[in-house]
């Protein structure tokens, strides 16, 4: 999975993004100071991967991970050239979601690239440039779709679609807000457009203002757009998460009950992450290794070996499953077996959170 961080010029990208990577992107009090992206991979914290190592005392441990990408800070103009905006939006159209980092709180100290903080106004500035760059590269589909169904009609529901698409655009909306039909949906899918992309928008607020969610009226203008939008929405306030990222694992749990917190910013963001994007973790567990897989939700037993090596889905035979919950109850896998708990299951089962595997192949 691959996250691109992105937002106006001193918001807290960069901040943010060592915050959660320990990467040590450079942080300056200027626009484009990050100029080409900074890469940093996470491993995604998951409870009953540290539960199984425990029980198997395995050689190697594997948790899932996501890659973040700090991508460069956008201007207005960006969709013609202006700043850097060729290359952001060249970098954006190779990520899986974006994390839109928006600016909700106030210092003098720290310059805004617009002059005044208004998360609305910083969130349209962005949202138009890539409306435009999706205007543009759909323009273009529609005049070769075009000249395709001259010589073929099959082409025919491309070209309305996209016609239907690119009229929504150009009136200001999101792709991804849009009510299309599941053909519709899979039509566009095909295209890779930028606002039809999953979002999730970090609202990086100051210290004072993140223990006060209700009173920040910054805060407020986030979550409203995100609700039209069906965006996710994360409060986070990237100095916390400096200091947590440096914090050994007791330290940070007993900051984070402190400031009343169950979860950091990062694993909050990891949850929307999933939640966003429909995914889900099985597992596999031996002396070997015990490792976390991720995959989409609703994906086939098949598909989900063809995750781990292609020769597990071409000569898939069965896969031999129990979840979490049951292993962990019996103790060790032997016990599971005896009392049952040990399914059997063939190329139709669909993955289920948790499941814990064994897939048996042939080839």
């Amino acid at each position: 999975m691959k996250i691109g961080i992105v937002g106006l010029p001193n918001v807290g990208k960069s901040t943010l993004f060592n915050a959660i990577t320990n990467a040590g992107a450079i942080c300056a009090n200027y626009p484009f100071c990050t100029v080409e992206p900074n890469v940093g991979t996470v491993a995604v914290p998951d409870y009953r991967i540290d539960k199984l190592s425990e029980i198997y005392k395995p050689d190697k441990i594997t948790y899932a991970t996501i890659e973040f990408v700090d991508i460069a800070g956008l201007v207005q103009g960006a969709s013609h050239g202006e700043g850097l905006g060729n290359k952001f939006l060249a970098n954006i159209r190779e990520v899986d979601a974006i994390v839109h980092v928006v600016r909700c709180f106030e210092n003098s100290n720290i310059i805004h690239v617009n002059g005044e903080v208004n998360p609305k106004s910083d969130i349209e500035i962005i949202n138009s440039e890539l409306i435009l760059s999706d205007i543009e590269l759909l323009e273009k589909r529609v005049q070769k779709i075009q000249k395709l169904v001259k010589a073929d009609k099959k082409y025919i529901f491309e070209l309305e679609t996209c016609e239907k698409v690119l009229d929504k655009i150009s009136n200001g909306a999101m792709i991804k807000s849009l009510d299309l039909t599941d053909e519709e949906r899979e039509c566009i899918n095909q295209i890779d457009l930028l606002t039809n992309k999953p979002v999730i928008y970090i609202a990086n607020m100051n210290e004072s203002d993140f223990s006060n969610l209700d009173q920040n009226k910054f805060f407020e203008q986030v979550k409203e757009i995100a609700g039209r939008e069906n965006s996710g929405v994360v409060p986070i306030c990237a100095d916390f998460e400096c200091q947590i990222s440096e914090m050994t694992t007791e330290e940070k749990l007993e900051f984070l009950h402190d400031i009343g917190l169950e979860k950091s910013g990062l694993d909050r963001l990891i949850l929307e992450c999933y939640k966003l994007l429909g995914l889900i973790s099985f597992l596999t567990a031996g002396k070997e290794e015990v490792r976390a897989w991720t995959i989409k939700i609703g994906t086939k037993a098949p598909q989900a070996a063809g995750k781990i090596h292609s020769d597990f889905e071409r000569g898939f035979i069965r896969a031999e499953v129990i979840s979490y919950e049951n292993l962990v109850n019996s103790g060790n896998i032997n016990i599971a077996k005896e009392r049952g708990l040990v399914k059997s299951e063939g190329k139709e089962y669909v993955m289920n959170n948790g499941d814990i595997v064994l897939f048996r192949f042939n080839v």
